[in-house]
């Protein structure tokens, strides 16, 4: 997982909004895919890696949703996430995709601090360009290659060749991606109620941890749109001792009869306790951050669930953090 934005840090929220409205168009064949490989900067060499949600936009054009990791690069530990648009041609049958994609990059870096020791939270904006090759199989698997670009403002430029694999989540009988899935009729969710335990990542050169959890309350509001209100526990141990609450807006897609939901969510942050020892109690600036997560959850039956969440704490006093977490809910 990784690292973190600037003192300025304004959430991106028309960004990752806009995330959530392409996710609430019955748009065409709905794939996962990870993957990873090398990465250069100038003359430092590191790895990248990229988990993806990708649908179709028609025959010849795509969308996806990204996030990437740019690895560590000396003095770097960059991140963040990239809605793309995506140009395709298929070939072979449809077996083979050449596609070429560009969008908007947010990204979240660790940094030395500029003055005295320590790190520094810096976050900013760029547009990550990519070029992609994949051969869809008959069982849905995908085999990718894929170089991406990220073109930073105020920051270093990097190249990745990612290699990975992807499945359609969405698939047919025919080679290739399926172009119109049956647009839904009724919510992706009605109400869930889930308990959740795991770790908070200080995105700090050390990287402490501390154990976490929370609660959530999520409700569906439209078709794929869901909101949530939850309070998070960020642990004793870890250098912000946050206790919080949030509420989110999420796009959300389900898959294989609604037993698989996918989701991505943005909103604001209240820190209800913190360490008294913390930058915000000196600032008076740190009560509210932004949440930046993306979730995945399987359901067992008409009551049961689990659910992994992984959040990020986006703040204005370089304690982002990232609280990954997982646990069983209950739906009514």
């Amino acid at each position: 997982m990784h690292k973190t934005l600037s003192k300025c840090a304004s959430l991106p929220v028309p960004f990752l909004l806009s995330g959530c409205l392409i996710f609430s168009t019955p748009a065409s064949a709905q794939e996962f895919s990870f993957l990873a490989g090398p990465l250069v900067s100038d003359s430092a060499n590191s790895y990248s890696w990229e988990g993806s949600y990708r649908e179709g936009l028609g025959r010849y054009a795509a969308w996806s949703f990204s996030w990437l990791n740019e690895g560590h690069i000396p003095n770097h530990h960059r991140d963040g996430p990239s809605v793309q648009v995506w140009g395709r041609l298929p070939l072979w049958n449809d077996r083979l995709e050449l596609s070429a994609g560009v969008g908007p990059y947010h990204y979240f870096d660790t940094t030395a601090a500029e003055a005295g020791a320590g790190y520094s939270n810096t976050h900013g904006w760029g547009a990550l360009w990519s070029a992609r090759a994949a051969w869809y199989f008959d069982s849905r698997w995908i085999a990718q290659m894929q170089l991406n670009h990220a073109q930073v403002f105020g920051g270093r430029d990097t190249t990745a060749l990612l290699f990975g694999v992807g499945y359609e989540l969405d698939g047919n009988d025919e080679p290739g991606p399926r172009q119109r899935p049956t647009p839904r009729t009724s919510n992706v969710t009605n109400n869930e109620l889930t308990v959740l335990f795991g770790e908070t990542i200080l995105n700090s050169t050390s990287s402490q941890t501390a154990l976490a959890g929370g609660l959530e309350y999520r409700r569906g509001v439209w078709r794929y749109v869901d909101v949530t209100a939850s309070y998070i526990h960020e642990g004793n141990r870890s250098q912000p001792r946050r206790d919080g609450a949030a509420v989110q807006i999420w796009g959300t897609r389900a898959f294989f009869d609604d037993r698989l939901t996918l989701s991505a969510g943005v909103g604001p942050y209240f820190a209800i306790t913190q360490n008294e020892d913390s930058p915000q109690n000196q600032t008076g600036d740190g009560r509210i951050s932004g949440l930046i997560s993306v979730s995945a959850s399987y359901r067992f039956g008409q009551r049961w669930l689990t659910r992994v969440t992984w959040n990020r704490v986006v703040t204005r006093y370089d304690r982002d953090t990232d609280v990954i977490e997982a646990g069983v809910g209950l739906r009514f």
